[in-house]
């Protein structure tokens, strides 16, 4: 098969990865892809977010299959212009990725179809959020931006007066730009956090899989949010018992709710729950693979990847074995001195070659430079990870794998997965 993937990050150098172990790949295409996906097919410089020239590389370059990593292409309705083009693609259309892209309308959905989520009301007036904050009770308060905001769109205000200050920087002060012009104000949860994935073909929804990601950027869950500092797997509260309550409850009525509603979800869904007292909560739905979750939950996949994408572009989900191995793995992610803020781009990258077997990189924001060296391109730009037999191993492999690897400026948080190895010892 000739696949085209669409995306740049260290989600789709991943993805590209295990698509490329698949007996029935004949040919890879990126577009635009980074420095390490490179090594793996033919980069092609068209943006993901050119919905046309997407569409134009499918079809100049006869391919067979597209697998769109990235959410905003989805948002924007590629799978929709790839469909009409007669092109098979692993990905939701744009009415199915709005449980990503309007987080309103997923809790709306949630709601009608009694999936549990936290409690909420949207607005997109400043005087009418204000007059409901005054109506909590004293506490945290959750303040999302309803659009995508490249996973930085949520404030935890300590205080009302807080939610007020940051439903008026997301409608007034533009924080997060058309995103944020409306707000949903929603209960403050309590509990372990996972992140929940499954293939989806519209009503067969695949073995499921868990995760734990680190959004904060520094060690303690300190300074803002980003768009993932690393990442860990299986998370250590993950049991038969849960994930069979976390399919029965949320994974299957949500896919079930989406076909009755007439937008069928196709492609692989993320839950962010969390585990409350009174059972696991949805914090927010996804319509793609996590960044970082996805590096550490690929080298998990002991099924064909091109096989699932295949099958679920075409509506066969129900004849594969979807199989995760029980192995654990641990990403950290090595990002530009300053990100989320301010960044300097354009540093040379060394020591790649010295990361030791048993250890692999995902590279994010790198590019070729004009001598061939790699070199920084983003915010985030590795993603450094191992998997072992047991969480505590595959932690020290990423480490030690990133004490190889050296750029001006790089930062990463030095307590990744830290917790779950605590709780192994315990």
């Amino acid at each position: 098969m000739r696949v085209l993937l669409v995306g740049s990050g260290g989600r789709e150098h991943a993805m590209a990865w295990a698509l490329c172990k698949s007996p029935l790949m004949d040919e890879l295409l990126i577009a635009p892809g980074n420095a390490g996906t490179a090594g793996l097919g033919e980069n092609v410089p068209v943006s993901d977010a050119d919905v046309p020239g997407i569409v134009s590389l499918a079809r100049d370059r006869s391919v067979d299959l597209v697998v769109v990593g990235p959410e905003v292409p989805l948002a924007n309705g590629l799978a929709d212009a790839l469909g009409d083009a007669d092109i098979k693609v692993f990905g939701p259309t744009r009415a199915a990725a709005r449980i990503e892209s309007s987080k309103s309308w997923a809790k709306r959905l949630m709601a009608r179809h009694g999936i549990p989520t936290a409690g909420f009301a949207t607005f997109q007036s400043i005087h009418e959020s204000l007059a409901h904050i005054d109506t909590l009770p004293e506490g945290p308060v959750v303040v999302k931006a309803d659009g995508l905001a490249a996973g930085k769109g949520v404030i935890i205000a300590e205080s009302r007066q807080q939610a007020g200050e940051a439903v008026a920087e997301m409608i007034h002060g533009q924080m997060f730009g058309e995103a944020g012009s409306t707000v949903v104000i929603e209960e403050c949860l309590d509990g372990p956090e996972v992140s929940v994935f499954a293939f989806v073909d519209g009503r067969t929804v695949s073995t499921e899989v868990a995760a734990c990601d680190y959004k904060r950027a520094y060690d303690g869950e300190k300074g803002p949010n980003t768009g993932g500092m690393g990442a860990y797997t299986p998370p250590e509260v993950w049991s038969p018992a849960l994930a069979a309550r976390i399919r029965a409850e949320v994974l299957e009525p949500t896919a079930a709710a989406m076909d009755a509603e007439g937008s069928p979800f196709r492609g692989i869904l993320y839950a962010g729950l969390m585990l409350t007292t009174t059972g696991p909560r949805v914090i927010e739905f996804n319509c793609r693979l996590g960044d970082p979750e996805a590096q550490v939950l690929m080298p998990r996949l002991d099924s064909d990847l091109l096989e699932i994408a295949s099958a679920v572009a075409s509506g066969r989900l129900s004849e594969i074995d979807v199989r995760w191995n029980d192995r654990a793995a641990v990403c950290v992610v090595m990002a530009s001195g300053g990100y989320p803020g301010t960044y300097v781009t354009g540093k040379p990258i060394t020591g790649l070659e010295n990361v030791p077997e048993g250890s692999r990189v995902f590279h994010a924001g790198t590019a070729v430079a004009d001598d061939g060296t790699i070199a920084t391109s983003g915010g985030r730009i590795l993603g450094v990870v191992a998997d072992a037999v047991d969480i505590a191993s595959a932690r020290s492999n990423a480490y030690d794998a990133i004490s190889t690897i050296t750029f001006e400026g790089a930062e990463y948080r030095t307590d990744i997965a830290a917790r779950a190895v605590d709780a192994a010892i315990r």
